[in-house]
């Protein structure tokens, strides 16, 4: 068996220019939509605008936290590397942006976006 690594290596980016929430200056933070999930009726899914995620570290350090916020049954994230990314966040009971800012604070440089 052959163990190649056909992957492409990602450059490194400058600290001071990165986007990364794990490096980047802060922003500030802004709106949410809420819906309630057809799926399941006892579920509330809320939709929020996240910057500062480049890569598969900050999705999972992101999904970890605000897995953790109290009636958090689900979160699913739509990376845009660079730019502002989308997270679905399940509950039973609906969640806050606070808590959410919060969560991302925990998290890293990650904030909710603003318009």
């Amino acid at each position: 068996m052959t163990n190649l690594d056909l992957r492409e290596p990602l450059p490194l980016l400058e600290t001071g220019n990165s986007s990364c929430g794990c490096c980047a200056p802060r922003t500030t933070s802004g709106p949410t939509t809420t819906t309630p999930d057809p799926e399941t009726e006892d579920s509330i899914v809320t939709v929020f605008a996240v910057t500062g995620m480049t890569c598969g570290h900050c999705v999972t350090a992101v999904t970890e936290e605000i897995s953790a916020v109290p009636g958090v049954t689900d979160v699913a994230v739509d990376l845009k590397p660079g730019a502002t990314s989308t997270v679905r966040v399940t509950s039973t009971a609906g969640v806050t942006g606070e808590q959410i800012a919060a969560a991302l604070d925990e998290a890293g440089d990650y904030h909710l976006a603003t318009d």
